[in-house]
Order: structure tokens, then C-alpha cells, then sequence
């Protein structure tokens, strides 16, 4: 498959103003999505002592303060140059194979929920892997587009390619050391996504999805999953296995969803909410509260605004005006699509429990910046191809 072809659809128009040649839809739907979250984080924590130190806005207010530092940088992203960009794509790569590195050293890294993912600093944690996203996404994308480029190719070679992975395996191996193993399953989408758009041949997607059964094979061989992780399989295969232990929560969010019905018990009245029957509630279940509380329309809702966002990161992607950009935008959607369909399904139990954060949706520094700094470059490919 070739790289995508730009689309004409119009001339450029260069007396608009910047502000009107953003994706205004784009724009509105990451903000609709944040806003759900923060009445859904405020409803599942408002009550919840232990959490709150007894503030019932703590973490609406951290969710609010994490937006808007994560806007900034989204700003900062969509009207930085586009060359300095593609100077600083391997600065984002070193520094997030450094932050991955540290996590892992003991006194350094902290354990959370059994993986060492974090980095804890004075008022607050980083977790690295959600930056390691972005920076595979720019650093395989400048690589096979930069080879592109110098060798006039109008698709990559295998050597390319070859490299490309190469860049994303370093970062992939550190994760899975945490284990984190639902940000490797990201990894993999969006490796898969940009290979698949860069022109090498369909042997190419066999042989990545060979590898990785591969690779998963040995993990679980030598042992590098832990046994709470190969448990949420079993759980995911066979819900009612004990259900006091490892299926626990894929059966209590089922419950949840399953009380909201169409129009759901509103909103701080959710019966499994408000009593706390399902865990980390604010973070990777957000999801549950809204199928809770706001029900079939509330949980679908979010749904369409993910299906908006994807469709026109998917139209940024096919008018991009170079490689760069196009492989760029198609790893966000990769990863955006992914994440949000494992998130969402686990809690419906179509997919294993792995913790990853609901984008812009659950609370969480990291994840937020994260989006929103793609979400910038998103808007940054946009305001430098053909206006729609």
C-alpha cells in the first residue's frame, strides 16, 4: 500500500486568519470529551474520602488544571515550525527512552497498580510510557519520511521500514520490562498503522503480526508478564471464574453499564458509583460511570465524539502535504483508535483488562498531556495542508 494520497479539495485560501483555519470539530470534540470526564471523575471521587482528604472537588479541579496545562502545550505544538519540529522529534525520542530507563531503576521508579511506570516528583507522577507514544510515533515517522525524502522514494524500502521498527523496539521492550503491557499493546497498533501506510508490501503486516504472537509467546515463556496480568486473560476468557478475585472487576463494571439502561440514573446517582462496588473508578473505568449514570445516550455520546475525532484526524492524515505529516497523523489515529475501543471494551468485557486510561476522558497528568500534544500536531499537519 502506498502512502496516502493527498486529496484537492479546494486552493488555499491565505487570507483567513490563523484561528479560522483550525479544525474547529477536532477543537470541540477533545474539549466535549474532557468536560464529560471532569463530571464523571468529580461523581466517581466527590464522595470518596480516602481518595479526597475530604475536598470533593480535589479531583475535578486536578482534571480542570491538567487540561489546561495540557492545552498549552497543544497550542505550542500546533504553531511551532515545522521544522523545528522535525528538529526536536529526536530530542522527544531520547527523552522518553531516558524516562523509561529511569522508571526501572529501583528508588526511582514507583509501583503502581503492580507495574513500575511512574516517576514520582514533589506534587505529582509522570509516567513516561504515554510520552514513549508520541515519541515513537515522530521518531518512526521522521525516519522512513527523511529516507523518503533524500533517496526519492514515493514509498519506503525495507531497509526503512527495518529501522523504523527498530526505533519503536527499543521503547516497546522497555514498557514491557515495567510490565506494562496494555501501553505495548498501543505500541504495536500504532507500528502496525504507520507500517501499513508507508508503502511495503502485505508480507510486511503478516510478518509483524507474526512477530508479535511471537513475542508474546516468549514474554509469557520466560515469564516477564506477571501472573496478575495472565490473570486478567482468564478472566477476560471466562468471566464468572472467580468472580470475588480475578474477574471481580470486569463483572462489576458490566453490572454498572448495565444498571444505567437508556437514559442511565444520573448523573452523582449511580448506585454502583456512589457506593464504590467498581475499582479505580476515575481512572480506568471512567467509562462504567457514564454507562451508570448517563446511560445508553450518555455512554454512546462519548462514543460519536471519539468516531468525530478519529475522522478528522483521519482527513488531517490524507491531506497532509508530506510524508511526514501523513504517518504522523495516522500513528495518533492508530493510537487514539486503539486505546479508546481496549479502554471501552474492557469495560464492557469484549477486551482483557490491561489499565489503560480512557484519552481525555479519565483522569491522569501523563495521559492528558500526551493527547493533547498529539492532538496539537494534529493541528499543526492541518493548518499546513489544504484547508477543508
Amino acid at each position: 500500500m502506498a502512502l496516502l494520497t493527498p486529496i484537492r479539495t479546494r486552493p488555499r485560501m491565505d487570507r483567513r486568519s490563523t484561528v479560522w483555519q483550525v479544525d474547529w470539530v477536532l477543537v470541540l470534540g477533545v474539549v466535549a470529551l474532557s468536560f464529560i470526564g471532569a463530571m464523571l471523575i468529580w461523581s466517581a471521587t466527590h464522595g470518596r474520602t480516602s481518595l479526597t482528604d475530604g475536598n470533593q472537588r480535589y479531583f475535578l479541579i486536578r482534571h480542570a488544571l491538567n487540561f489546561a496545562i495540557g492545552l498549552v502545550l497543544a497550542i505550542g505544538a500546533a504553531v511551532m515550525d515545522h521544522r523545528r519540529g522535525r528538529i526536536l522529534a529526536p530530542v522527544l525520542y531520547a527523552a522518553s527512552i531516558v524516562g523509561l530507563v529511569l522508571v526501572l531503576v529501583p528508588g526511582v521508579g514507583a509501583v503502581i497498580n503492580g507495574s513500575r511506570s511512574w516517576i514520582q516528583l514533589p506534587g505529582m507522577s509522570v509516567q513516561p510510557s504515554e510520552f514513549a507514544k508520541l515519541a515513537v510515533i515522530v521518531g518512526m515517522a521522521l525516519l522512513i519520511a527523511e529516507k523518503g525524502e533524500t533517496d526519492r522514494h514515493d514509498t519506503a524500502r525495507t531497509i526503512d521500514v527495518a529501522q523504523a521498527i527498530a526505533v519503536a523496539a527499543v521503547p516497546v521492550i522497555l514498557v514491557m520490562l515495567q510490565p506494562d503491557l496494555g501501553t505495548v499493546m498501543v505500541l504495536g497498533s500504532i507500528v502496525f498503522g504507520i507500517i501499513a501506510v508507508s508503502g511495503v508490501p502485505k508480507r510486511w503486516m503478516l510478518g509483524l503480526l507474526t512477530a508479535g504472537v511471537v513475542v508474546a509467546a516468549i514474554a509469557i515463556k520466560l515469564q516477564v508478564l506477571k501472573q496478575y496480568q495472565l490473570s486478567r486473560f482468564i478472566a477476560f476468557a471466562d468471566p464468572s471464574q472467580d468472580p470475588q478475585g480475578i474477574g471481580y472487576n470486569v463483572n462489576q463494571a458490566r453490572i454498572a453499564i448495565g444498571n444505567g439502561g437508556v437514559f442511565g440514573q444520573g448523573l452523582f446517582h449511580g448506585s454502583q458509583t456512589q457506593n464504590a462496588f467498581v475499582p479505580e473508578q476515575h481512572t480506568d473505568f471512567v467509562f462504567t460511570v457514564a454507562g451508570e449514570e448517563l446511560g445508553l445516550i450518555g455512554a454512546g455520546a462519548i462514543i460519536v465524539l471519539f468516531a468525530v475525532i478519529l475522522f478528522r484526524g483521519l482527513r488531517i492524515a490524507v491531506n497532509a502535504r508530506d510524508a511526514f505529516g501523513r504517518l504522523v497523523a495516522t500513528g495518533i489515529v492508530c493510537w487514539f483508535a486503539f486505546q479508546a475501543f481496549e479502554n471501552i471494551g474492557m469495560t464492557l468485557g469484549i477486551m482483557p483488562v490491561t489499565g489503560l486510561p480512557l484519552p481525555f476522558v479519565s483522569y491522569g497528568g501523563s495521559s492528558m498531556f500526551a493527547g493533547l500534544l498529539a492532538v496539537g500536531l494534529l493541528q499543526n499537519i492541518h493548518l499546513r495542508s489544504h484547508r477543508f
